[in-house]
């Protein structure tokens, strides 16, 4: 899963957004490091609804225009998670190696990554 997939699904595990939320939250949720683009997030929207993880909550009529909430489904919630605990185990084990390559001088760095 690409990290702006998995970002979007993480900011519809709480509540369903409509698009220019979800550009606002996927940039809280990873500090400005993934900023998406209007045309690149309705596309990833419609993959992720055609894959089923995500579905249209409601429209609404704002300004003469339609403005489209999303939810996560129950598979998106259900693969969010699996990626969620696969990135957790992929973390764990580089702060592992990262303490065996500094194990043996233990310096300062070493003690603040244990």
């Amino acid at each position: 899963m690409q990290e702006p997939t998995f970002l979007i699904l993480t900011a519809l595990a709480a509540q369903p957004l409509h698009g220019y939320g979800l550009i606002q939250s996927v940039a809280d949720l990873s500090d400005g490091d993934v900023r998406l683009r209007a045309g690149t997030l309705y596309g990833a929207l419609d993959r992720l609804t055609g894959q089923g993880l995500i579905e249209i909550d409601r429209s609404e009529e704002v300004d003469g225009r339609l403005r489209r909430y999303y939810r996560l489904s129950d598979s998106g919630a259900a693969a969010l998670a699996d990626q969620a605990e696969r990135l957790r185990r992929h973390a764990a084990a580089a702060e592992t190696q990262l303490r065996r390559r500094l194990a043996p001088g233990m310096s300062a760095l070493a003690e603040a990554v244990a």
